[in-house]
């Protein structure tokens, strides 16, 4: 499976942007999904996962209410909606599967990453 991560850019504190993971092979959509993030300094961090069925999601606290994870099996995509828009925000996103069907927000349990999208929030 490969992952091509894009809809990153620039935008302003408040504003809103959505990020596609578009995948390939025919098996992604009996996959586990994940968006994480990094920002320079600092540690890969969670952000969103959702189960192979666009059932159940997981968000940290830093982001729940404002970013939303979905996918649509019949694209072999997942989106990342982003809503009100931070300064801490600004890092670059990476998008995740892994081979198992559930939801997990360790990024140790992804089994193949997308190679990230930059997204700025000017303060």
């Amino acid at each position: 499976v490969q992952l091509q991560a894009s809809g990153g850019g620039l935008v302003q504190a408040g504003g809103s942007l959505r990020l596609s993971c578009a995948a390939s092979g025919r098996a992604f959509s009996s996959y586990g999904a994940g968006w994480f993030r990094q920002a320079p300094g600092k540690e890969r961090e969670f952000v969103a996962a959702i189960s192979w069925n666009n059932g159940p999601t997981n968000y940290p606290d830093s982001v729940k209410g404002r970013f939303t994870i979905s996918r649509d099996n019949a694209k072999n995509t997942v989106y990342l909606q982003m809503n009100s828009l931070k300064f801490e925000d600004t890092a670059v996103y990476y998008c995740a599967a892994r081979q198992s069907p559930w939801l997990t927000s360790f990024p140790g349990d992804y089994d193949y990453w997308g190679q990230g999208t930059q997204v700025t929030v000017s303060s």
